[in-house]
């Protein structure tokens, strides 16, 4: 006769098989059986003040890691709460698996407390959703979630929890084992494509590549810096992607892709999607006779929105080595007019930037709100944008050396990731300098979460570009209803956001002029503890975006 384990035990006994060494939870007596199995793995129990900041969490962990971040979360408001993390997730192709509790099967359809359809609520937003139905079967469900979420596309999947059958104790003797069965090498493209993409590139006057985070989970780093400089290409990233390249490779473009989208006659598409990022793919953000190659590893990501001239269901990786193998018929010795002219260009942005970005103006531009963020931030520093308008003025200037350290929302634009992202990161990576940039509306949706992070010993700088507006939704509402219908668009710049991290442990400061950004922040970092520092910026300037209707 065999051990006897309860439920949880053996939902522990397979995140420990799995290399998981964090879950992210908000307790809930539906779960606590896996937290009693956590403790016989010395698994740490990250727990925060809102389920949908646990779900956050465990995406962070998964793009990290690219492995599947865990969260668990009890019955119905616990389950529902989770279920905008697990979304984001979801678009963002991140690998987790959310832990659902759920009432004793004994009890089903008698109404009882937290009571929710649970796997019908999850199956839109995951890749798989189970009911664990006996405790002997656990390890089984177990490896079928974990192994649908690493699957390509990767992403989160769901796993719904009975109370009885994660209580029960049973003889580990006839518990069902896991299967394992994983992908081990990812689907490849067809060797005569791959070669008639060679002559393409050979041929073309004006190619640009767009790596994707396609490119960033098939981990394609060195395979992209090779074609890259084999051939004397353009390289735009988005994503997961931003990182995967270093920020001085002579390849790596940013501030000219619209333009370069607009004249490229060839367009290597690498593991993207052709969504409001990239204009969808469509006139006038491409010219009308582009030749378009799209590379995913899901077939049905593949021509969305578009047509293309070559579609190849193919690991990024991989697609790209088979695709080195062809270098002597499309290498370059030396750079092109295109990449020098896209070069010229892009350096002449950027010093039209400038000027803004040193500007000393009070109150503060938020250029040059992003320029001082830009330059506290170190070398191997985690990077996380959590908000609208001052994320995308700070991404334009924050250098991003490696792959992974740069993370927000991501497609599904979902504002509070901020401190679940950071203390993710923060367990992931405990001597590197995690950094996340708020708007003052965005703070506000999981600013609890620094008592989270101060009572665990999780500390990051968090650094608030506050306008007192909701800013990129009040640049809409202006342009479309005008100035003097402003509702729901404000909110009070004299609000002390860093008072409140304070009284909950943390470190906080509020500043007002440019060149007190620099000092505040290394103060922050110096404390030890959770920080934030509020900078109180010019609320009449407006950043023309269209990212709020999409077109």
């Amino acid at each position: 006769m065999g051990e006897q384990r309860h439920g949880g035990q053996l939902i522990a006994d397979h995140l420990a098989a799995e290399g998981v060494d964090a879950l992210f939870t908000l307790t809930g007596g539906h779960i606590s059986a896996i937290y009693d199995g956590c403790r016989d793995h010395d698994i740490r129990v990250i727990d925060v003040r809102h389920e949908q900041a646990a779900a956050h969490a465990a995406d962070a962990y998964g793009r990290l890691t690219c492995r599947p971040g865990v969260a668990a979360v009890t019955a119905g408001p616990g389950v529902t709460d989770a279920i905008t993390g697990v979304t984001n997730a979801f678009y963002a192709n991140s690998p987790m698996v959310l832990l659902g509790g759920r009432n004793p099967l004994a009890l089903e359809g008698m109404g009882a407390l937290q009571d929710a359809p649970q796997i019908e609520l999850l199956r839109p937003v995951t890749k798989r959703a189970d009911t664990a139905l006996e405790t002997r079967r656990l390890r089984e469900v177990m490896d079928a979630a974990f192994r649908d979420a690493l699957a390509p596309r990767m992403g989160p999947t769901y796993v719904d929890l009975p109370m009885d059958v994660l209580m029960t104790p049973v003889d580990t003797d006839h518990v069902v084992a896991a299967t394992a069965h994983r992908f081990t090498v990812g689907p490849g493209a067809d060797p005569d494509v791959v070669a008639e993409v060679a002559e393409l590139l050979a041929d073309a006057e004006a190619p640009v590549v767009l790596a994707g985070s396609g490119a960033y989970w098939s981990r394609a780093w060195d395979e992209l810096d090779a074609l890259a400089r084999t051939g004397q290409l353009p390289v735009y990233v988005n994503g997961m992607a931003r990182g995967i390249l270093p920020s001085d490779h002579p390849h790596l473009l940013g501030l000219t892709r619209k333009q370069a989208l607009r004249q490229a006659d060839l367009v290597i598409a690498l593991g993207i999607d052709f969504d409001f990022r990239v204009g969808y793919g469509r006139p006038p953000a491409y010219r009308d006779d582009v030749t378009v190659v799209h590379v995913d590893p899901q077939p049905d990501r593949i021509g969305r929105n578009r047509p293309v001239d070559h579609g190849i269901p193919s690991d990024v990786a991989a697609f790209l080595r088979a695709l080195l193998t062809h270098d002597a018929r499309f290498a370059r010795s030396e750079p092109s007019a295109w990449l020098t002219g896209l070069r010229d260009d892009d350096a002449a942005r950027a010093d039209a930037r400038e000027q803004a970005a040193t500007s000393d103006a009070s109150p503060i531009h938020p250029l040059r709100f992003a320029r001082e963020v830009a330059r506290f931030v170190d070398r191997d520093a985690i990077v996380i944008g959590d908000g609208g308008d001052i994320v995308a003025h700070t991404a334009g200037q924050v250098r991003v050396e490696h792959p992974g350290h740069w993370m927000d929302p991501g497609p599904f634009g979902c504002l509070g990731v901020g401190a679940p992202f950071a203390m993710a990161a923060r367990h992931v990576h405990p001597d590197k300098q995690v950094v996340v940039v708020y708007g003052d509306g965005s703070f506000g949706f999981n600013g609890m979460e620094y008592e989270s992070a101060v009572r665990q010993g999780l500390p990051f700088v968090g650094v608030i570009g506050n306008d007192g507006a909701w800013g990129e939704m009040k640049a809409f509402h202006e342009r479309v209803y005008g100035a003097e219908g402003m509702v729901a668009q404000d909110l009070d710049q004299a609000t002390a956001y860093e008072d409140m991290v304070q009284a909950l442990g943390g470190h906080g400061e509020r500043v007002e002029r440019a060149r007190d950004i620099g000092p505040a922040l290394q103060r922050a970092a110096d404390s030890g503890v959770p920080a934030l520092v509020n900078v109180i910026l010019d609320r009449s300037y407006r950043r023309e975006s269209a990212a709020a209707y999409g077109a």
